[in-house]
């Protein structure tokens, strides 16, 4: 630790108003309330990329306002400004699509993968809401646009390799590209045994197995139209889950579209975008692999969602209007079956969601007024009609148990409004916006009965009755360029009412053998949650660079407790040496002590830790295609350590030796 501390230091001080606001491949502006990381395989522009063959879930970790919640090695949640999934807007181009599992172990993030997108955006707070409302941010996962150029047939193979885990990854992509029909397949699969801790200690139940195939297909039929077809379908097996008491036998998505696309030549209205998607989605918990379990259970669930949006833009004068109309109908199902150990007992049997139908129909629209060369004022609203209605009699007499006045249906309106002010002249960037939110409750927290909450030891049952949670935000970032020194700072600010937490239910037995009682759902009058980034670089020469961030963040209830899950005080640096065809980067990145923990609500302290990791790559060029080679180690001092974000405190990875090779096919 000494060591790694040090070598901190050294960095730090080499990098005092040195760093950079991003890196250059996650294309990172801290003047944007909005960030775009490039993660398309396909793009091998740049062979500076840590990893070709890195999961969505290790790109989405460059962003600042990003972490990943761990439960395992496969399938983390994404959490943005320190909220987690139900207070954000996942959707994978535009599309809503909503996870089968009860325990958060398939978020929509997980049923992507590199090889069929070409872009995630995010958005900061009600900046996120283009896609649907929510009160911390959104992320939408882009896949590439049909293509008319007529470059005929392209191709490129991947294969990668890492000792720890022996994990495998191969990929394939085949792309023809007409002057009025496109079609690009791509498939990838990958696979891995229980990871190793520092000190070589074994991971149990962290092994998993995942494919992934897509299908794009697109027909032009004028300068101005055309038509796209999409189709996806991702499968993980035997995905072991070792913060947890189940692992998953399979979770399979299918996610299908079909995009129709208007560009008028010389108008106001540059482009119009009309989708219509369907997906569904199956996710089987089991135990069957745990040697010792108080009683056998099956958790199977099943989300299907039908939607549409149309999409346009409009630009005028001085104004930049951004549309959307956007509906969607889902289907989410959860089931319990608990097996007696007795063969004179009957098994149990019940619904932790018993069928619930959502309905939403909603309209964004954004206007980025240029006052000027140098300044814009940047305005939207979300207004939108929400529904749920429990399908299942048995889960409104469910309900009915622990809450009065329980009705079939529950509708609610939603808004979101925002407007922030940019200006942007030579070498300097200032941004500041202010924003207001609400969200309606997710499925758990209105209708969830008896989930298994591992993180806290408690059951928790769902409140039909919740209001709408609500954020007011301001945010802030300026950014300012010296020659070859470059400095920025961006902070947010949430001040969140009727926050959505469970509340101890203290004369209510646990169905789960073994936990400390239940909760339920209820709301504190308010919560605030704060962050606070500075970002800068410093370019040594043409060759030769540094950069790092670092970051502070803060949350807590009106019940002057801390909030959960709030990441602590965090750094990170790095040295870059580039050419046009090699590149290394030596990286140091770690947490403070989390000495601001949540002890309510199944929090405990975690330590302090460092990770020094070495990235290299090479670009080699010949007649017949370009080869994109990339290997390194990472945790390189074999630190054993747990983040505020590894769900029971489970290890992460201990050193790391790997290879990824791209060819790519001219």
């Amino acid at each position: 630790m000494k060591m790694q501390l040090l070598v901190f230091l050294c960095l730090l001080v080499s990098a005092t108003g040195f760093t950079q606001d991003q890196q250059e491949e996650a294309k990172k502006d801290t003047t944007k309330l909005e960030e775009v990381l490039i993660v398309s395989r396909r793009k091998f522009s740049n062979h500076r990329q840590e990893k070709t063959l890195s999961s969505i879930d290790d790109y989405l970790e460059k962003s600042n306002n990003v972490t990943m919640i761990k439960r395992g090695n496969y399938a983390w949640e994404p959490t943005v400004n320190n909220m987690v999934s139900q207070r954000l807007v996942v959707t994978i181009d535009g599309m809503q699509i909503f996870g089968a599992c009860t325990d958060k172990m398939d978020p929509i993030t997980s049923y992507v993968d590199v090889s069929n997108l070409d872009k995630v955006t995010i958005g900061s707070g009600q900046e996120g809401t283009e896609n649907g409302h929510c009160v911390g941010g959104g992320i939408d996962l882009q896949l590439p646009t049909s293509k008319f150029n007529g470059s005929g047939l392209k191709s490129n193979i991947d294969l990668g390799y890492e000792t720890n885990g022996n994990y495998k990854a191969t990929g394939l992509d085949l792309e023809y590209a007409g002057n009025k029909f496109f079609i690009s397949a791509d498939g990838i699969f990958r696979t891995s045994d229980n990871y190793d801790a520092g000190n070589n200690k074994e991971v149990l139940y962290s092994q998993f197995e995942k494919y992934n195939l897509s299908l794009q297909t697109g027909y032009k039929f004028s300068e101005t139209q055309s038509l796209d077809a999409n189709i996806i379908y991702d499968k993980a097996t035997d995905v072991g889950y070792p913060a947890l008491p189940m692992d998953v036998s399979l979770a399979e998505a299918l996610i299908s579209s079909l995009t129709h696309h208007y560009t008028p030549e010389n108008k106001a209205l540059k482009t119009l975008e009309t989708k219509l998607y369907f997906n569904t989605i199956t996710h089987i918990m089991d135990d069957t692999k745990r040697p010792i379990v108080p009683i056998r259970m099956d958790m199977p669930g099943w989300s299907d969602t039908y939607g549409f949006y149309s999409k346009a833009d409009v630009i005028k004068d001085k104004h930049h209007v951004s549309l959307n109309l956007n509906g969607f109908y889902n289907k989410s199902l959860a089931e319990m079956t608990m097996f007696s150990n007795n063969p004179n007992e009957p098994d149990m049997f019940m619904y932790t969601w018993p069928d619930i139908r959502t309905r939403y129909t909603g309209i964004f629209a954004k206007d980025a007024y240029y006052l000027n060369d140098n300044s814009s004022l940047e305005s939207s609203v979300r207004f939108g009609l929400h529904n749920n209605r429990i399908a299942k009699e048995e889960g409104v007499e469910s309900l009915g148990i622990f809450h009065d006045n329980v009705e079939d249906t529950k509708d609610r309106t939603l808004l979101s409004v925002a407007s922030a002010y940019k200006y942007n002249k030579n070498n300097y960037k200032l941004s500041f916006g202010l924003g207001y939110g609400e969200r309606a409750p997710s499925v758990s927290e209105g209708y969830g009965f008896f989930i298994f909450n591992s993180f806290d030891n408690y059951d928790y049952i769902g409140n039909p009755n919740l209001k709408d949670e609500k954020a007011l935000e301001a945010n802030f970032s300026f950014n300012q360029k010296f020659n070859d020194f470059e400095i920025g700072l961006q902070s947010s600010y949430f001040y969140i009412m009727d926050y959505i937490i469970g509340d101890l239910a203290p004369n209510v037995s646990s169905m789960t053998i073994g936990a400390n009682g239940v909760r339920v759902y209820n709301a504190l009058d308010h919560a605030s949650i704060f962050d606070i980034y500075l970002n800068s670089s410093y370019k040594i020469s043409e060759r030769l660079s540094v950069n790092g961030t670092i970051g502070y963040n803060y949350g807590k209830g009106s019940n002057n407790k801390n909030l959960p899950l709030i990441k602590p005080f965090s750094y990170f640096a790095e040295f870059n040496y580039n050419t046009s065809k090699f590149n290394a980067a030596l990286q140091l990145e770690g947490n403070g002590n989390q000495s601001n923990f949540s002890s309510l609500y199944g929090e405990n302290e975690t330590a302090s830790y460092a990770s020094l990791n070495l990235n290299l790559g090479h670009a080699f060029y010949g007649k017949n295609g370009k080869t994109i080679l990339k290997y390194g180690i990472e945790n390189i001092l074999d630190a054993n350590y747990s983040t505020y974000a590894d769900w029971n405190n489970i290890p992460r990875q201990g050193r790391n030796f790997y290879v990824n090779l791209s060819y790519v096919f001219p």
